[in-house]
């Protein structure tokens, strides 16, 4: 069989930094306040000039020149994100458009937070089903558009941003595939704990029923994730779970039992990103050189319809 590998990332943020100082001026709170109970120190802000397509095509362009590759070549567009305005044209069209691309199917995946590892997901699917060969998958999400700028509860959580990945197919590498089995879920029940509703949209959640689940139920799932993969916890080169918040990703990571590995914190600096928080966190490493090519990281999405998606994949 065909089985497909990531070969290059890709990031972007808008310039605007958002600093706890700054929502202190906005918002009952202040910057005690937000890093002790979230970790969260500042988080960058889309203006009305980058819409949701532009930071995703930005994104999308650095990891296709990372890969050396032309956007002409590209056959999958995918675009996991929650935050599209229009439902047409979709998020992937119009970065497929911004990019100059030939004539490249294109899906919009809507699974809020853990939209990255579905759509990573659907682009090995592809591939390994011969539908594709070389696939750009983004996470892209304009948080502020949907921020309930009066609820210090969650606008302290949320950034804008995206990252991208370049998937293309390979010889399957039999015990250490280059994306590994995907482990993905949810629980419906509880689907309401996290919403993006009304008119306008606004984000709000159950932030203490979110917590527990995720910290509770989350470990056991992402080492499910690791055991479909071939590859022991300890064995992990990173670990790059949802960026939520650090209170949730700091004792899932122990959790896991990863304990040579790097954990992911960009969550500091940039907020919630939903579905570009995991390419962009890791694009980072990358460019940084803390995970070396080839190691083994985990790639654990959760969050938004209380849904769920993990794989382990080899780091390019």
């Amino acid at each position: 069989m065909t089985g497909s590998r990531v070969v290059a990332l890709g990031h972007y943020q808008p310039a605007k930094v958002l600093t706890n100082d700054d929502l202190a001026a906005m918002v009952d709170t202040s910057d005690e306040w937000i890093t002790s109970r979230v970790g969260i120190r500042t988080r960058h802000v889309g203006g009305p000039d980058e819409p949701v397509d532009e930071m995703a095509a930005h994104a999308g362009a650095k990891a296709l020149a990372a890969a050396g590759l032309q956007p002409a070549e590209v056959d999958l567009v995918l675009v996991a994100t929650s935050t599209a305005i229009d439902r047409s044209p979709s998020m992937s069209a119009r970065v497929a458009a911004r990019l100059g691309m030939g004539a490249p199917a294109v899906m919009d995946i809507n699974v809020v937070c853990s939209g990255f590892t579905h759509a990573l997901a659907t682009a090995d699917h592809a591939v390994r089903a011969g539908a594709a060969e070389r696939v750009l998958v983004i996470g892209a999400d304009k948080m502020a558009d949907i921020a309930d700028w009066t609820d210090r509860s969650t606008c302290v959580l949320l950034g804008d941003g995206a990252g991208a990945a370049v998937v293309v197919a390979e010889p399957d590498g039999g015990d250490r595939p280059g994306i590994g089995p995907v482990l993905w879920g949810s629980v419906p029940e509880m689907g309401n704990a996290v919403r993006i509703e009304g008119t306008p949209p606004r984000f709000a959640q159950e932030g203490q029923s979110v917590y527990r689940w995720a910290t509770t139920q989350l470990p056991p799932i992402a080492r499910k994730v690791c055991e479909k993969a071939g590859v022991a916890p300890e064995e992990l080169g990173a670990v790059v779970l949802h960026q939520a918040n650090l209170r949730i990703i700091e004792p899932v990571a122990r959790k896991i039992g990863a304990v040579n590995a790097v954990i992911a914190r960009d969550v500091v600096d940039s907020g919630n990103t939903s579905a570009a928080s995991i390419p962009m966190a890791l694009s980072k490493l990358v460019e940084r050189g803390e995970v070396h090519s080839g190691a083994p990281v985990l790639l654990f999405g959760f969050g938004g319809n209380l849904s769920y998606a993990g794989q382990v994949i080899r780091c390019p």
